[in-house]
């Protein structure tokens, strides 16, 4: 991992120099390992090159305007990379399958989705998309395990109780999302992921293996000698410190 974590420092160079603008999606079932390889990638790598979009339930505003409107304002700039934990695939996933959205929508969905990213390719930016996939019984053992560690329960939410006793149903939504949305100019590449760590590993590999990048680290700066300048500072005493515990 560390060595894929130095390429990926290395992309986000070759990203910033060249002006690319990458979007990258990850989708897939509740504890399927999609926040698990966004940590993995993010770790090394600066905040303000590669972040992440993880957008929460719509606002009533929101709710009234174009479907993909609230999205378009997390989409990267030049030198950018955008991580969508989660992304406007809500509608034709999680949003089918609870009955959160009507049929219509639904189908409205599937006919506007490749244009919308066959519009954003043809406007410069790159567009990958991951699909998590994780097995019934493996997807069973990672909810048990959060639900006896306490530290682990919060990621155990009402609305992954709701996919894993509509897991056949869920896969109906993935089958009929990629038959609509797996287009040429923005395929869907999926990720087994029963095994988290192969999966990270094998996702990332890919991710690096899309772009023929080269190696345009800055050298190491030469940092200044702090200034001596007439000063001062006040006591110590008078500013107030934690309680000194470790």
């Amino acid at each position: 991992m560390e060595r894929l974590q130095e390429q990926l420092v290395l992309l986000q160079y070759w990203i910033q120099s060249q002006g690319l603008k990458v979007l990258v999606i990850f989708e897939g079932r509740g504890s399927a390992g999609k926040g698990g390889v966004i940590k993995r990638i993010t770790e090394r790598t600066s905040p303000r090159t590669v972040r992440i979009a993880a957008l929460p339930r719509p606002t009533e505003r929101e709710r009234s305007q174009w479907y993909f409107q609230r999205y378009v304002e997390h989409l990267p700039a030049a030198g950018e990379m955008v991580l969508f934990d989660r992304s406007w695939y809500n509608r034709s996933n999680v949003e089918w399958v609870m009955g959160f959205c009507t049929e219509d929508q639904h189908q409205e969905f599937l006919r506007s989705c490749p244009e919308f990213e066959r519009m954003l390719v043809r406007s410069g930016t790159v567009v990958l998309k991951y699909w998590f996939s994780v097995g019934v019984d493996e997807q069973l053992r990672r909810f048990e395990a959060r639900n006896a560690e306490p530290l682990k329960r919060w990621k155990l939410s009402d609305m992954d109780l709701a996919e894993r006793e509509l897991y056949v149903r869920y896969s109906m939504a993935k089958d009929t999302t990629f038959q609509y949305t797996d287009i040429k100019q923005a395929p869907w590449y999926v990720v087994p992921s029963d095994d988290k760590r192969a999966a990270r590993l094998n996702c990332i590999s890919h991710l690096l293996s899309q772009f023929d990048y080269e190696d345009v680290a800055p050298p190491p700066v030469e940092l200044p000698e702090v200034r001596d300048i007439p000063y001062v500072r006040p006591p110590m005493h008078e500013q107030t410190f934690v309680p000194t515990l470790f």
